[in-house]
């Protein structure tokens, strides 16, 4: 280490750490840092973005969806600003990711100098590490404290670097610390587990919302479910914990939510939270026994009032109840909701399985779920793109399902498709989004084709930001400036050097959608769809008379009268 360059050892402890990638685009603040992972460009692979916010929200989507580390990489000022959108992502849905930020060089910080920021403070709120190298020798001690921190902590950890720095030798001795973190065995409380055993026995309508901390337990969860007669319900990002047409799945929870959940929410007498801190605390049942399991103690009886709490890994949890609880013969409750949910895939089907022109989106979904392979990762934007996809694609756990959760940030699928394909080059990657959502960072298409990152993108284009207008209208509002100009994506991909695919036409969706699939190139699947609200699961009195409301507006101010679809909704009262 003595002699090398800071960059040098900098590149050097990234590759220990598993680092095998970075996100970022090249400028005058790091470039002695690119020129370090140049040497190194067999080692570290550098992924030039054309934003970066799609750099840091790929960085985000690869801790997402692997667990591990995302690294992204900026220069200064408007750089560093820039990947704050992709960063809040990774803090709001628990993604570890480290910055590397360039700065000005040492001599040059607090002179007002060119692009100069204050970096700290600008990272001060979305980072659980915040630090300025201010010389080499803390070089590799920081490193390692800032990857162990965001690992620790699910967080972001910041290291900004002045542009000289890279440069300079190591030359004198250096505190040494390890390049390694252990995640803690958090051993659950077997009285609390005991406890909480007695208090399913007693049960007679138990239920199950997991969460994002039953991913590496979905066997376990399957069995748990079966064992105590208890249907189980999900939260938005835990897609694909449980297969969605398995008997006991129930689908989500609340507006992008199911009946047969909502219902039974509304009828259980327990509620076990398990691995999630669930926020929409309006859709949970009162006055009922709660247990909640979670490896993390802060979050038990965060958002609400749990009887009963288990401080441990999921998988653990699962396992000793699956061991000690006899299976319960109390199967009225959840075979009642077999039956519900049984229907509710007939009633959903009714509209996937259409053929007309124009096109829903329910459609669109449909045709997806064709051409979807069993290993495939869907990445998801945000909007009623989330909803359709949420609603209508079966999930199976060998596939996975990324999302901006939390945050809810438009223009994230495509970022979180490049990186699904980085990381799982073998596995078929679909990007599903909105044209509202799509065109927030349709430039890194350009990053898709040249890295020759064959995945296929299904945009929703109804021209215009979909669910403001559905959310502007059940306030009771007329749409206002939701409309979006027209636009050809198909011809967009092609200009890209990808391949593009228009559908105007019902019987063009699936020949369209097959090709995209069997082109080992990025393509674009830009389908014309019907501007169709996503009508909840349950309607409220409230959404309905706010519709009627909305709809009066129309016909005295604009002199003509367009119904929303309220019948299909009404069914659902």
């Amino acid at each position: 280490m003595f002699d090398d360059r800071a960059g040098k050892v900098l590149v050097d402890l990234l590759e220990n750490w598993g680092v095998n990638h970075i996100y970022g685009m090249p400028g005058d603040s790091i470039n002695n840092l690119m020129e370090e992972l140049r040497k190194a460009e067999d080692k570290i692979k550098f992924v030039q973005v054309r934003h970066e916010e799609a750099g840091a929200l790929a960085a985000a989507s690869y801790a997402k969806l692997t667990g591990k580390l995302g690294v992204c990489l900026s220069i200064a000022g408007p750089g560093a600003i820039h990947l704050l959108n992709g960063l809040y992502d990774a803090k709001e849905d628990s993604a570890p990711v480290l910055v590397l930020a360039g700065q000005v060089p040492t001599d040059q910080i607090g002179t007002d100098s060119f692009q100069e920021i204050n970096m700290e403070r600008i990272f001060d709120d979305v980072a659980v590490y915040n630090k300025e190298v201010t010389s080499e020798e803390q070089l590799p001690s920081m490193v390692n404290q800032a990857i162990r921190t965001a690992y620790a902590e699910k967080g972001v950890a910041v290291l900004t670097l002045p542009d000289d720095i890279p440069t300079e030798k190591i030359k004198n001795k250096v505190q040494k610390n390890a390049v390694m973190y252990e995640s803690p065995a958090l051993t659950p409380d077997v009285t609390a587990m005991q406890e909480a055993a007695v208090a399913i026995e007693k049960a007679k309508k138990p239920i199950i919302l997991a969460g994002t901390g039953v991913k590496k337990a979905k066997e376990e969860l399957a069995a748990f479910s079966d064992t105590i007669a208890a249907p189980v319900v999900i939260s938005l990002p835990a897609k694909g914990v449980m297969a969605d047409e398995h008997p006991n799945f129930l689908g989500n929870l609340g507006m992008i939510g199911t009946k047969p959940a909502y219902e039974a929410m509304e009828e259980t007498d327990l509620l076990i939270l398990l691995g999630t801190s669930y926020p929409y605390t309006e859709f949970l049942p009162e006055d009922v026994t709660c247990i909640q399991i979670d490896r993390n103690p802060l979050q038990i009886g965060k958002r609400y009032p749990v009887d009963i709490g288990v401080a441990g890994d999921a998988k653990k949890v699962l396992t000793w109840f699956n061991e000690q609880l006899p299976r319960s013969e109390k199967r009225d409750f959840l075979e009642k909701y077999q039956e519900k949910m049984t229907s509710w895939w007939e009633e959903m089907k009714n509209d996937e399985e259409q053929t007309s022109t124009p096109i829903k989106p329910q459609q669109v979904i449909h045709e997806v779920q064709k051409i979807a392979e069993d290993d495939a990762i869907l990445s998801v934007d945000v909007g009623n793109v989330t909803v359709w996809a949420t609603r209508h694609f079966r999930m199976k756990t060998t596939q996975d399902f990324l999302i901006s959760s939390w945050l809810g940030t438009m223009g994230c699928s495509l970022p979180g498709a490049i990186a699904s394909k980085i990381t799982f080059p073998e596995r078929q990657v679909i990007s599903l989004a909105g044209d509202g959502g799509f065109s927030m960072n349709m430039q890194d298409f350009l990053t898709a084709v040249k890295y020759n990152l064959p995945m296929i993108v299904v945009i929703f284009n109804n021209e215009r930001i979909g669910m403001i207008k559905y959310e502007q209208e059940a306030g009771g509002h007329l749409d206002y400036k939701t409309g979006l100009e027209s636009f050809n994506f198909a011809q967009f991909a092609d200009n890209c050097g990808g391949k593009g695919y228009r559908v105007e036409k019902f019987e063009d969706l699936g020949p369209s959608l097959q090709a995209a699939a069997s082109f080992n190139q990025p393509a674009i699947v830009d389908v014309c769809i019907e501007d169709e609200p996503p009508i909840p699961g349950k309607l409220s009195y409230d959404q309905v008379t706010s519709y009627t409301k909305q709809t009066i507006k129309k016909l005295f101010e604009k002199g003509k009268l367009e119904l929303p679809p309220i019948r299909k909704g009404l069914k659902r009262m």
